[in-house]
């Protein structure tokens, strides 16, 4: 079996996998980093999404080859140590989170899409597919604003 060397939330990790398995399962079952979830396997609902070199992708459908030598990030890696990323602030301070099992998704989404669009409309923040199943659209949206308005 290949070994794959990537880093991730900023280590270096070496990995023996298959070439087609999930990212999401070397993330989870291999490395025992629970942020992304697993919802539908089929980059539908979007609850497994990390940063790739700082783009957002869906794990569930990303193979650990594709990573090897790239940079991934997870929830677990956004804060810098007891600081909060702005986003995750904002996702606090707006009451965002319901139930909770798609946040992770959500965060890092609205992470990637604040990396490209420094003021972003409704219609940028409606553009992420990342599905909340509690409805807390609405809160997502004050967030990402909010943390617009927190980034340097």
């Amino acid at each position: 079996m290949p070994n794959y060397t990537f880093n991730v939330n900023g280590k270096s990790v070496d990995v023996e996998a298959p070439a087609d398995l999930a990212l999401l399962w070397v993330l989870r079952d291999k490395l025992g980093i629970t942020g992304p979830k697993y919802g539908c396997g089929t980059d539908v609902c979007k609850a497994c999404t990390c940063l790739i070199d700082g783009k957002a992708v869906t794990t569930c459908v990303t193979r650990v080859s594709y990573v090897a030598g790239k940079n991934v990030t997870t929830i677990e890696g956004l804060a810098n140590g007891d600081v909060l990323h702005p986003v995750q602030q904002a996702w606090l301070d707006r009451d965002v989170p319901q139930c909770g099992f798609c946040q992770p998704g959500q965060i890092m989404a609205a992470v990637d899409l604040l990396s490209r669009t420094k003021n972003p409309t409704d219609a940028d923040i409606d553009a992420i597919e990342n599905i909340c199943r509690c409805g807390t659209y609405g809160r997502i949206r004050e967030a990402i604003k909010a943390a617009a308005a927190m980034m340097p």
